[in-house]
């Protein structure tokens, strides 16, 4: 036989071997459940992991390495995650997995740097997002029970139980990912449906896709009730609590629905979510290492959530009942700031872990530089009212009565419902939704003459003025969906008739807006002068505005080295809006409201080789008009306001005191 071909032989002999021996050491992977001994075992050898919760929709994909490599540094051997259907499936059957929805990359990005991954895919993962997780575009079925065995439910979630979990099956630890464990649903004991045929159902179908050999678990508030409802036979039944809470008497609670097995606290909480209009929610660094102290010393498996918030940038922000929403931060109070930025928690949490187990040497990554690029001045583009064809290209829908965002599958943003006043309306005359039945909130003209607001809330009734035949318009604004108890089907619009001095108003004219795609392409705004704008002025001694676009621009010196940095955006006068830069949309600002001042701008979405783009929509009112000397601008600052005084409603925070929710923080 000629050399060369013996080399070969030999060549493939030891390449099928290195084959096999991979294919072998991969089928030795394992993780699994120590009954006897109550721990884990991975490899067969003893494991306990300390976690931190970190989600990769809340932070820009430029930055996802960065936070997991200072959660490393931070000693947790693992990161938990949540997977949000809706922000991977916005529209039925158009699914979105690249760029900042690429969560296989994420998750292999976690893997480079030795992190387990802790997987919570759903379907509904709460987590203060928008419906939970859930898409809206379900609600296009009225009857549908959300999170039960009802068959239009169940049909929706198989099918992206077919798409996800898929995904996810090559990165399970024992395919040679990092995947340890896996959840089913969601803290179910909390919802009123206590289903357990769509809990098999998840079993079996999560069973399906990912195999039998991974851990499946759940979590669920440490009170029995919840427990009872929100757990299953061959299920691993987890809790979660926070600081402040007798820890012996809470794993006893999980004892009595595992008595063998690993203690787990999914949820410890290193702080808490805030609303607008409440003071920002703190939880003292000495109360959260004194609890994950305690935690560790039980033997037990922990999840810091949240290790960092991150931001609700869009839409994305959900809400509670009695209707609150959630501001555009989710800093959380988080070891890790809203920005990525080290705290004083990080350093102490290092501290407890490093007597628990080893923490790895080197250089922890500073917090990012920020840099104050000062006031813009903006002027206005247009009213609302006047930009119809482009924010609504294709043309309104004509209806009897109001129809719902649903309805005109509209599923974020702002809808405008005009119709005309059936009578003279010479004196104050009161425009109602009797119901309740405007989600969440109305900004209310009549011919462009500000009348006020309406409110799912507070304001129910608004005294109107105009003649008959002029015209009436509503921009309706969703501020979110509810994520959380049993209100989670929550429909956005006018969702109910509104009436007229006591009659019901017809013939409605409804614009469903695409402010995302118009805004994208400015060009298209130019040309048409508002014609509404002097009238904004005339009647300045009114609390509001007509609802309007502002734009302006900011140069950032390509000569100056490491420019652009994150930074801040503050709004001095303004009142209640949106807000996007070069197309981005950065979230929702309401510093008439509070507790957030500034929204965090990731650098990664400035330029140097441009001018950069602020697009404003002010709702309520702005601090200037094209007649007026009083200039409109914002500000770039280096440093984050997140927690300002704030005037609230005692009413609310004491029934959002009483939620059961609040029972196992």
């Amino acid at each position: 036989m000629p050399a060369i071909v013996r080399i070969l032989c030999l060549l493939l002999v030891s390449l099928l071997l290195d084959t096999a021996r991979g294919l072998h050491n991969a089928s030795q992977r394992t993780f699994e459940i120590d009954y006897k001994h109550n721990r884990f075992l991975k490899d067969g050898q003893p494991f306990r992991y300390i976690s931190g919760s970190i989600h990769y929709f809340r932070v820009p994909r430029f930055y996802w390495k960065d936070r997991l490599l200072k959660m490393k540094m931070a000693g947790l051997t693992a990161v938990q995650i949540y997977v949000p259907w809706n922000f991977h499936e916005p529209q039925p059957g158009q699914y979105q997995f690249s760029e900042d929805h690429d969560v296989e990359h994420f998750i292999q990005l976690a893997h480079e740097l030795r992190l387990f991954v802790i997987l919570r895919p759903g379907p509904y993962i709460c987590a203060e997002w928008e419906m939970g997780g859930l898409p809206a575009w379900l609600l296009q079925k009225k009857s549908i029970v959300l999170r039960s065995s009802d068959p239009d439910y169940l049909a929706a979630v198989d099918k992206w139980l077919g798409v996800i979990l898929p995904k996810m099956k090559p990165l399970l630890y024992q395919n040679g990912g990092p995947i340890i464990t896996v959840q089913v649903e969601n803290e179910y004991g909390s919802y009123f449906a206590c289903d357990y045929d769509y809990l098999r159902f998840l079993q079996k179908r999560f069973r399906y896709h990912l195999g039998n050999d991974v851990i499946l678990f759940t979590t669920d508030g440490v009170q029995e009730k919840l427990l009872q409802c929100g757990t299953l036979q061959g299920l691993y039944a987890t809790v979660d609590f926070g600081s402040g809470v007798n820890i012996t008497n809470a794993f006893l609670i999980q004892r009595k629905f595992e008595p063998k097995g690993p203690l787990i606290n999914s949820e410890f909480y290193t702080g808490w979510l805030d609303h607008w209009g409440q003071p920002h929610s703190t939880v003292t660094t000495e109360a959260v290492v004194s609890s994950l102290h305690d935690t560790l010393a039980h033997g037990a498996n922990v999840n810091l959530y949240m290790f960092i918030g991150g931001t609700n940038f869009a839409y994305w922000n959900g809400a509670n009942m009695p209707y609150q929403a959630q501001p555009t931060s989710y800093d959380y109070d988080a070891p890790l700031s809203e920005a990525g930025d080290l705290t004083k928690k990080y350093f102490a949490v290092r501290e407890v872990i490093q007597k628990f187990q080893k923490v790895p040497e080197g250089p922890i990554p500073p917090s990012t530089p920020k840099f104050a690029y000062g006031k813009v001045a903006l002027t206005k583009l247009k009213a609302v009212e006047e930009s119809l064809n482009i924010l609504c290209p294709s043309g309104p829908i004509k209806s009897l009565y109001p129809l719902t965002f649903i309805q005109v599958k509209q599923y974020f943003g702002f809808v405008l419902y005009r119709t005309t006043l059936p009578q003279d309306c010479s004196y104050p005359t009161p425009l109602s939704s009797p119901l309740s039945g405007v989600h969440d909130r109305a900004y209310v003209s009549v011919n462009g003459v500000p009348q006020g607001i309406l409110d799912r809330n507070s304001v129910i009734t608004l005294n109107i003025t105009g003649n008959a035949g002029a015209t009436l318009d509503l921009l309706v604004e969703n501020m979110g969906r509810v994520n959380y108890g049993d209100f989670i089907n929550d429909s956005k619009g006018l969702i109910s008739n509104l009436t007229l001095n006591s009659s019901i108003l017809t013939d409605w004219v409804i614009f469903p807006l695409d402010t995302e795609k118009a805004l994208r392409h400015l060009e298209g705004w130019h040309g048409n002068n508002s014609r509404g704008h002097d009238k904004a002025c005339v009647h300045s001694s009114s609390n509001y505005t007509l609802p309007a676009f502002y734009v302006g621009n900011f140069s950032i010196p390509s000569e100056i080295p490491d420019l652009p940095q994150d930074t801040f955006i503050k709004f001095p006068g303004w009142t209640k809006g949106q807000v996007w830069i070069n197309g981005f949309n950065l979230g929702r600002y309401w510093p008439a409201r509070g507790p957030q001042m500034t929204l965090f701008v990731p650098r990664h979405i400035l330029v140097t080789s441009a001018p950069n783009t602020i697009i404003v929509l002010e709702l309520e009112r702005a601090p200037c008009s094209d007649n007026c000397p009083k200039l409109c601008t914002v500000e770039f600052v280096d440093k984050p306001v997140i927690s300002a005084a704030v005037t609230y409603s005692p009413l609310l925070q004491d029934k959002w005191n009483q939620d059961s929710r609040l029972d196992h923080v």
